[in-house]
């Protein structure tokens, strides 16, 4: 949603345009686009993928009446575009886009598309993508990058000096898996790094047990901070390096501010994009990619300890994870659109 909203705003803001939002009467949207001040209508959708039997039939029971709203909607309200960022609703509404002959425009901020972007891609006038490997999946694909907020790019490529943080970022709904382990690992690493400080968002559930392990651990805790929620821009910029998810968002926050990391992408991510966003970013000499399946306190004491040790590679990887970004995305996918409309 709100890679969806920036573009909501930019069409609206820098070309005129009356947007319109669509989704489900379940997701985010519901809160965050009235919100911003767009009009939303919602569908009935579910998933398809990485869902039981019953789900999964359930799902393809309501699609065709979702369809249906959907052309009856884009009938009313004849649109020059249609932009599908990806979610429950987008794949029938740009099905009922195509049927109506409407241009179309998929955005796809992922390595490896979702189930509707997959579905639209070869059908779609165009695609805005994040990863080059990406633009294979689609029709008339551009690389653009993803809509990030300019303060991003302000951040100063090298972090705060005199004190060493180590940011631990699970999503906003935490990491398990980083909530457990990390805590095992902060005494060790603290002894090491004695300039050294750990922040960790570990989500609204999972707050309260995590500052039980670190407690547990016998971790200083002057030295260790558990939060529920992080400003991003903030935690990012005093970040020396960060262990955490590799949603398509973190990605690339940590690209426009030039930051390191170690990625252990949540395996059950559909279609597993996070580990193919991790690929791409590790691929380029930015990050490091630990599966969750090889993770031990063991090997993410190794990982981490060898990369703050090593202030050149720190650099290095600063350096090129501040060239993977694409400060004009926005722009360009706006424009894109336009242009698609036209």
């Amino acid at each position: 949603m709100i890679p969806a909203l920036a573009i909501g705003r930019e069409l609206r803001d820098s070309h005129g345009a009356e947007v319109r939002f669509l989704g489900t009467q379940r997701g985010l949207e519901t809160r965050l686009v009235p919100e911003a001040g767009f009009p939303l209508e919602t569908i009935r959708v579910g998933q398809l993928n990485n869902v039981s039997l019953l789900t999964r039939v359930k799902t393809l029971g309501d699609l065709p009446r979702g369809i249906f709203r959907c052309v009856a909607l884009l009938r009313t309200y004849r649109p020059n575009v249609v932009v599908g960022v990806g979610g429950y609703a987008s794949g029938p509404a740009m099905l009922a886009a195509a049927m109506l002959r409407i241009p179309t425009l998929a955005f796809e901020p992922n390595a490896v598309p979702g189930l509707a972007n997959r579905l639209v891609g070869r059908m779609v006038s165009a695609a805005a993508v994040n990863f080059s490997d990406t633009a294979t999946y689609f029709r008339n694909a551009h690389v653009t990058g993803i809509p990030v907020r300019p303060e991003f790019f302000e951040v100063p490529i090298e972090p705060p000096a005199g004190l060493r943080r180590l940011l631990v970022l699970g999503g906003s709904q935490g990491a398990q898996a980083l909530n457990q382990t990390v805590p095992q690992i902060a005494k060790r690493l603290l002894h090491t790094f004695p300039d050294l400080t750990i922040v960790h968002q570990a989500g609204q559930r999972h707050c309260e047990t995590t500052r039980q392990a670190y407690m547990t651990a016998n971790v200083d805790p002057d030295r260790v901070e558990v939060v529920p929620f992080l400003n991003a821009i903030e935690s990012i910029a005093a970040a020396s390096l960060l262990v955490g998810r590799s949603g398509a968002s973190t990605v690339a926050e940590l690209c426009a501010a030039g930051r390191p990391a170690i990625f252990v992408p949540f395996p059950q991510a559909a279609d597993d994009h996070q580990t193919r966003n991790a690929q791409a970013i590790a691929r380029a000499g930015a990050a490091e990619l630990l599966p969750q399946s090889e993770l031990t306190p063991e090997r993410l004491l190794a990982a981490v300890e060898d990369l703050l040790s090593n202030p050149s590679r720190l650099r290095e990887m600063r350096e090129r994870s501040r060239s993977l970004a694409r400060p004009e995305a926005l722009h360009e996918i706006a424009a894109l659109a336009v242009a698609v409309a036209k």
